[in-house]
């Protein structure tokens, strides 16, 4: 689970002020010391002693002048050119400059690593046609990557069409490359001949080598452009071919604090590794001198067997692999005593993110494939009512990965798979495969089947349970929770909930708040490790039904974020043992029940102060020990008192306030899942019920901690 810190503008509520004068509206009658008819008819004049036609004409011309006076306004209104000089055409790489999110999905650091995922996606086709088993990714120092691979090398002959090299073509042109169905690649990651040159146009500097029959070529480009032609640089053996990439990116593109993370990359070349058997993938960081090999054998099965490492599993690895109509298909499911799922889904190696047709068969064949058995021998009665997709998911690992010829995806950054023909086709693999499975494994199939029960009598349970927490109109006799202090603000957009540790600070941040657009939610002592229990033991604990209740969304299957109440909920808890430990809590039932909170970017943690410092010139705020030096530094030998907060109960209401809750000044932490994958396994060690991964962290990581309040 990533975190990005964030600064907030200043939240403005003011009325405006509506009051008109009416004076202009208001005229008073003038005297003309002469007695008017008492009728217009009976003089044949207006009330103004002008005679009716003559009135009438005058309004006529008035009337004209006001409509000649309007056009020539409409006239010298200013009106933007639109002609065929202002069609602007973007030649060569220029689109990528301009709207690089077309591209790489945005600048932000996500972008920042697909530049990487894009070079080593080609370094992977390679593999994938049998002409590559080693990839290598270098960090320098100055944050320029290179990445290397022992492929066939990109071809440097001059193109028969472009009359330039080959090489120059794939670099500098979109939709230029051999993946658009010729010989080069039966399948392959790449689809639009764009992620390479992508990646040039949004660097600063990239270059590029070439070991291919008994030569090395190079060239490099700067900002998309070549600087020179492509030249032979030195010589290797006839039988030494690959491509090695270095590139630098663009600070002019990706602006602010962004940088490769170490972490982020180990865990996309793990999985990288676990769906393409038999390549070895390098990651070496010079920046930190840190250095991590992946190479799986096992393929599919080992990564599920990783996955499920920290869990008590219910039966062996279940393995399905076939090709249909030229779509090679591998799954690999386990269940385990836990009760989330876990479900991953690739295509030519790349991580769908967003699922897609492939995950769509993979879940309605296991449901099928469970109900049919579970009817065939008796495990489920006549009128017992069919397992739902929800009871038969709970507790599974799994995992397909397809390999397509040619493969649809959602955009360049390929994060959901379109193809409409591989749901079927997946279903037609893992069907017979699994009911294959069920029949010859007895145990693990009742081990599945009573799972399931469990699962669905839960579910049943939890429905039960949750029609008592929505909140859905507030004409129902569901209240919103007593303890709530709510504001006065109805646009969720505006409003924020602060989730509070104990009565005390409650208390406080009640009496601090901006009650206009700030809402505060105390919750007493440590909710329920909801890592460990199903719906229906987390809807009993009452905290959590109040948590529910405040926000308004509902849970489980039932969930709607539009009917989110808060636009940002906000969890504010001391700077101790005791409140990280609620804090992680709190932020486990968040990923497993309500992801679509954090997927929305309304997840924030708050960061209090550490320590006050109070000097002659004022008081001050520590956030870290880091700034608690810096200032003690800037006061140098003034007198001083350093005090440090354990609790947000020491704190008065205006110094919450101006330290955390104010907008203008405080800083929020924003959630956010960066791989859904590391997260999922990360809740699983540190709040599952496995104890010695929990200790092998603890081990690992103690000279990490920072602040520790012992």
């Amino acid at each position: 689970m990533a975190e990005k810190v964030t600064k907030k503008s200043p939240t403005k509520i003011a009325k405006k002020s509506t009051g008109k004068s009416n004076s202009s509206s208001t005229q008073a009658k003038k005297s003309i010391g002469k007695k008017k008819p008492s009728s217009t008819q009976s003089t044949g004049k207006s009330n103004s002693g002008v005679p009716k036609s003559t009135a009438s004409k005058t309004q006529k011309v008035t009337n004209a002048k006001k409509a000649t006076r309007k056009s020539a306004a409409k006239a010298k209104k200013k009106v933007s050119s639109y002609a065929a000089k202002d069609i602007q055409v973007l030649e060569g790489l220029e689109a990528v400059r301009r709207r690089p999110g077309m591209y790489v999905g945005g600048t932000d650091v996500k972008a920042l690593h697909h530049l990487i995922y894009e070079v080593v996606d080609n370094s992977i086709d390679e593999a994938l046609a049998g002409a590559s088993d080693h990839i290598s990714v270098t960090i320098h120092e100055d944050s320029s990557v290179t990445v290397e691979d022992n492929g066939r090398g990109i071809p440097v002959e001059i193109h028969p069409q472009i009359k330039k090299p080959a090489l120059e073509v794939v670099m500098t042109m979109l939709h230029a490359g051999a993946k658009f169905g010729g010989d080069g690649y039966k399948v392959s990651g790449g689809l639009h001949g764009v992620g390479v040159s992508a990646v040039n146009a949004l660097s600063e500097w990239c270059e590029v080598e070439i070991r291919r029959k008994g030569k090395v070529h190079a060239q490099r480009y700067e900002r998309g452009a070549p600087v020179g032609p492509v030249k032979v640089i030195g010589t290797v053996g006839k039988n030494v071919t690959g491509t090695k990439t270095t590139f630098r990116y663009d600070r002019d593109i990706f602006k602010g604090d962004v940088d490769y993370r170490f972490s982020t990359l180990v865990q996309r070349f793990r999985e990288m590794a676990f769906v393409t058997r038999g390549v070895t993938i390098r990651l070496l960081d010079k920046r930190s001198q840190r250095e991590m090999t992946f190479y799986f054998e096992g393929g599919i099965v080992s990564f599920v067997k990783y996955l499920n490492r920290n869990r008590h599993t219910l039966h062996s690895v279940v393995h399905a692999e076939g090709e249909v109509n030229g779509t090679e298909i591998e799954v690999g499911l386990q269940y385990s005593d836990s009760y989330a799922e876990s479900l991953y889904s690739f295509a030519n190696t790349i991580n769908t993110v967003d699922g897609g047709t492939h995950l769509t068969g993979l879940r309605t064949a296991v449901t099928r494939t469970i109900n049919d058995h579970a009817r065939k021998h008796g495990l489920l009665k006549e009128a017992d009512p069919n397992f739902t997709g929800e009871d038969t998911r709970e507790g599974l690992t799994g995992i397909v990965s397809i390999k397509h010829r040619d493969p649809q995806f959602e955009s360049q950054t390929k994060v959901k798979l379109m193809n409409a023909e591989v749901q079927n086709q997946v279903q037609q693999v893992l069907n017979e495969s699994f009911s294959d499975y069920l029949e010859e494994n007895p145990r693990a199939a009742r081990a599945i089947v009573d799972k399931c029960l469990t699962s669905a009598r839960a579910r049943d349970a939890a429905r039960k349970a949750r029609d008592l927490v929505i909140r859905k109109s507030a004409l129902e006799s569901l209240t919103l929770p007593g303890k709530l202090a709510d504001c006065s603000e109805r646009d969720p957009n505006k409003c924020e909930l602060y989730i509070v540790e104990g009565d005390s600070a409650g208390g406080t941040a009640k009496q601090g708040r901006d009650r206009n657009f700030q809402a505060i939610l105390p919750i007493r002592g440590k909710i329920l490790n909801t890592e460990r229990a199903r719906l229906d033991k987390v809807l009993s604990n009452n905290e959590v039904r109040a948590l529910i209740s405040a926000l308004g969304t509902g849970i489980g299957e039932t969930l709607d974020i539009t009917a989110l109440r808060y636009g940002r909920v906000i969890i504010m808890t001391d700077a101790d043992v005791d409140g990280a430990h609620i804090r992680t809590l709190l932020l486990t039932f968040f990923f497993r029940y309500m992801p679509e909170l954090i997927d929305g970017g309304h997840l924030f943690i708050a960061q209090p102060p550490l320590y006050r410092i109070n000097a002659k010139d004022g008081v001050h705020y520590a956030y870290t020990e880091a700034d608690r030096e810096r200032i003690l530094k800037e006061l140098g030998r003034k007198k001083s008192t350093l005090g440090r907060f354990k609790g947000l109960g020491e704190m008065n209401a205006s110094q919450l306030w101006d330290t955390t809750m104010d907008p203008a000044t405080r800083t929020l932490l924003q959630v956010t899942v960066e791989d859904a994958a590391a997260a999922d396994r990360t809740f699983d060690m540190l709040m599952g019920a496995a104890v010695p991964p929990r200790r092998r962290f603890i081990q690992t990581h103690a000279h990490e901690v920072r602040n520790l309040d012992i």
